[in-house]
């Protein structure tokens, strides 16, 4: 018997039951992940207090949490679930936030990096982002303490415990101090 080998579709990936084990669509192929520890989720829980804390004071837009599928691109389609995201309040639609995937990029993706990741997967996450019109990545490494921030793919910078992250123009005004986010 033959069995046909075909790229799923975000279509797909919304219609599968819903398991324990979160999914990522990288190019068609389904990746699943493996439930993250205790620090990536404080650091995740961390993000997503102190963001959005922020953003609902100001009205800015909305964050959501890893749960949550942007459609990156199609033919073959990629569907990321960063652990953190904000988009905008322009580019939210006036029927309100979609029940199934966002059919964009966010504005802001923050992926706080697994034991088991490799750099290559998350330099990957990163540019496909970038590629798909998110503004700015965040890359946060529990081990080290860092973050690498991605603007474009030719605009990356490191920071350390002891800098502060800037909002810049994705979030204007926001500002968080690393030593709060790995607290």
């Amino acid at each position: 018997m033959a069995v046909l080998n075909r790229l799923l579709t975000a279509e797909d990936l919304l219609r599968m039951p819903q398991e324990s084990i979160r999914s990522d669509l990288t190019r068609g192929e389904l990746i699943r992940m493996t439930p993250a520890g205790a620090r990536h989720g404080q650091i995740a829980g961390n993000f997503l207090i102190k963001l959005g804390a922020y953003v609902a004071g100001k009205r800015m837009g909305r964050v959501f949490a890893a749960e949550t599928g942007f459609i990156l691109s199609r033919d073959p389609d990629t569907v990321r679930g960063p652990d953190v995201a904000f988009v905008s309040r322009e580019r939210i639609p006036p029927e309100g936030v979609p029940e199934g995937f966002w059919p964009m990029a966010p504005d802001l993706a923050i992926e706080v990096v697994s034991p088991g990741d490799t750099a290559a997967e998350v330099e990957t996450k990163a540019c496909d982002y970038l590629d798909a019109g998110t503004r700015l990545v965040w890359v946060v490494n529990p081990k080290t303490q860092r973050v690498t921030e991605y603007r474009s793919l030719s605009d990356i910078r490191m920071l350390t415990v002891n800098d502060t992250l800037d909002g810049a123009d994705v979030i204007p005004g926001f500002s968080l101090p690393l030593k709060e986010l790995f607290e």
